[in-house]
């Protein structure tokens, strides 16, 4: 037990070494920037405190927005996806799978859940012992079941998910904007120290208006690292931004969630609006801050009807299979768009009804005048 508890303290400690290498990066740009070409080597005065100005204001929603998702805990299942002491012990004793299934589902009666197992099983972790919400995977790095879950991202040594996607995608936009500001200020002071590096040694080197000193390196380096960053943050920040638009996670993306008439990788999808607003929320005035504003609690999601066969199946009980009884299989809740559906529907066939019977009352009375009166 103890070289085991070890082991997992060493492996938390070893993955803090991403986020201290990506801080030690940040705060040498930071002095680099800063010191090194604001101070010592641009000679305007003007454009010193401009290029200052727009580099703090970087910097600082950088910062914050990589701080958010870092720190920011995983949200978790709540309780009620948890089994009840009784139903939990009779599923630890249980060995047959088909058996264990039934007590999931009956657990599940209550549940908003709308996706299930590729073999159409209710969807339970044995390690959290929980049933899993939609959209909901355990995270093995984390050792603990994650709402929403997207990744499990190293350089933040976090699971990225419900509670801090959108800090996610802010610190990739902002880190973005972070190195295409260095990499395009930088450039010009760049070339300059380039070039008088490389006719250093030339008798016939024209005179350069920089200072020859180890402001030089830091500047070249500062550029190379900036281009190198946003490269790499540029194909991972526009891949995000596709999946937001398509309200996928990254999981989704690679298996498909399924659904009751089987897996649909736009199952969650909305419209483009709507699936922004699922991450970025309602009041665009907080788009772009590193403060809490998705909508939701993680648990449940707005699903679109795959076909219209979904709505027969949410409106009557699951036909049961030959080894469960009709009352071990229960129906999930039905969203709010096949409530809508569903009450419509029966809306119409309760003014067809009435009006059937309207008629046959009608018929009623005028078969019982004629009889009277002959």
């Amino acid at each position: 037990m103890a070289p085991t508890h070890v082991l997992r303290c060493c492996q938390r400690g070893l993955a803090w070494i991403p986020v201290i290498f990506i801080a030690l990066v940040v705060c040498w740009s930071y002095y680099a920037y800063v010191v090194e070409l604001c101070v010592f080597t641009i000679p305007s005065i003007g454009e010193k405190i401009v290029y200052l100005l727009f580099f703090h204001i970087s910097f600082i929603l950088f910062v914050w927005s990589y701080c958010k998702t870092i720190f920011t805990q995983p949200a978790n299942p709540s309780k009620e996806f948890c089994l009840p002491k009784a139903e939990k012990e009779r599923y630890e004793k249980e060995g047959r799978p088909e058996s264990q299934q039934e007590i999931l589902w009956r657990a599940a009666t209550s549940l908003p859940l709308y996706t299930r197992t590729g073999a159409g099983a209710i969807r339970y972790c044995d390690r959290c012992q929980v049933i899993k919400p939609d959209r909901c995977h355990h995270c093995s790095a984390c050792d603990m079941c994650v709402l929403k879950m997207d990744h499990h991202c190293p350089w933040v040594n976090n699971c990225v998910g419900f509670s801090n996607y959108k800090f996610f995608i802010l610190f990739l936009a902002y880190s973005l904007v972070y190195c295409l500001f260095i990499a395009s200020t930088v450039l010009q002071y760049f070339i300059k120290f380039w070039t008088l590096c490389r006719r250093k040694s030339a008798e016939n080197c024209p005179k350069n208006e920089l200072p020859d000193s180890h402001a030089k390196f830091h500047v070249l380096f500062l550029f190379f690292v900036a281009a190198m960053f946003c490269i790499s943050i540029l194909s991972l920040f526009s891949y995000h931004l596709w999946l937001v638009g398509k309200n996928r996670s990254t999981i989704e993306a690679f298996r498909a969630p399924v659904f009751r008439s089987g897996s649909d990788k736009n199952g969650f999808s909305l419209g483009f609006r709507k699936n922004m607003a699922q991450v970025f929320g309602d009041q665009k005035k907080f788009w772009l801050l590193p403060i809490f504003t998705s909508q939701g609690d993680g648990l449940t999601f707005p699903a679109r009807l795959v076909n219209a066969a979904d709505v027969e199946q949410a409106a009557v009980t699951l036909q049961p299979e030959p080894s469960k009884s009709a009352a071990e299989v229960p129906v999930s809740p039905v969203s709010e768009s096949q409530n809508r559906l569903l009450s419509n529907d029966q809306h119409a066939n309760n003014i067809e009804d009435l009006q059937a019977n309207n008629t046959l009352k009608t018929a009623e009375s005028e078969s019982i005048t004629i009889s009277m009166e002959s």
